[in-house]
């Protein structure tokens, strides 16, 4: 099994949970190949942030959702219309406000890792 963070990128955000203030995201577009099966899948996970260094990933505020999953390999056309489309911040965006939280896209804490 191989997976890879094809996209990720840290950014400013808005969310309670677990009673706990939460001010920054890490969003992640994922790649996870197994036998000849491929699938992709959006990931939002919400930390706290509490100052500038501050990049601790609590992994209780973690959501995914599976955007693809067939037989075949990484296509990084595919990557780029997941990423390009809308698709990817759409999903993110639906993840976010099931956990009443949202990411602020911009804002963007860190550069994006491609």
């Amino acid at each position: 099994m191989a997976t890879i963070n094809v996209y990720e990128q840290y950014f400013a955000a808005d969310c309670t949970y677990n009673g706990v203030k939460r001010k920054a995201a890490l969003v992640a577009l994922v790649s996870d190949s197994d036998a000849g099966m491929i699938t992709y899948k959006a990931l939002v996970t919400f930390f706290p942030h509490r100052d500038e260094e501050d990049y601790a990933i609590s992994y209780d505020a973690c959501f995914e959702k599976e955007l693809y999953h067939a037989a075949g390999r990484r296509s990084k056309k595919r990557e780029k219309e997941f990423l390009e489309s809308g698709v990817f911040k759409e999903e993110i965006n639906k993840l976010a406000s099931e956990h009443k939280g949202k990411v602020l896209w911009d804002k963007p804490l860190r550069e994006a890792r491609v």
